[in-house]
């Protein structure tokens, strides 16, 4: 069965730098896109960041600039680094995996901003 497994989160100061990464497994078939998106309180989910499997790289406004995303195809993994964290960076944030067509995600990870 497929599993979409997120790790790293938490509190994190602000200015600080969160690193989270994202590890697909029982997947048949080539992944496509793996990313992350975020929820915050009251708001709807929003694109953090996606990397096709080639490296092309697609930015969420919020974070462009401050953020890097990167993929190990050969571990079906996902990383991404938020620098220069801001209170408004707090929520939920998770990882998708896209194959062909066929989505999946993790049950999230909670990145709390806060001094």
């Amino acid at each position: 069965q497929v599993q979409v497994v997120e790790s790293g989160g938490g509190l994190v100061q602000p200015g600080g730098s969160l690193r989270l990464s994202c590890t697909a497994s029982g997947i048949t078939g080539t992944i496509y896109i793996m990313g992350y998106y975020r929820q915050a309180p009251g708001k709807e989910r929003e694109v953090v960041a996606t990397i096709t499997r080639g490296g092309s790289t697609n930015y969420g406004d919020s974070v462009k600039g401050r953020s890097t995303i990167s993929r190990d195809n050969a571990k079906n993994t996902v990383y991404l680094q938020v620098n220069s964290l801001k209170p408004e960076d707090t929520a939920v944030y998770y990882c998708n995996v896209d194959v062909y067509g066929m989505n999946y995600w993790g049950e999230g990870t909670l990145v709390t901003v806060a001094s």
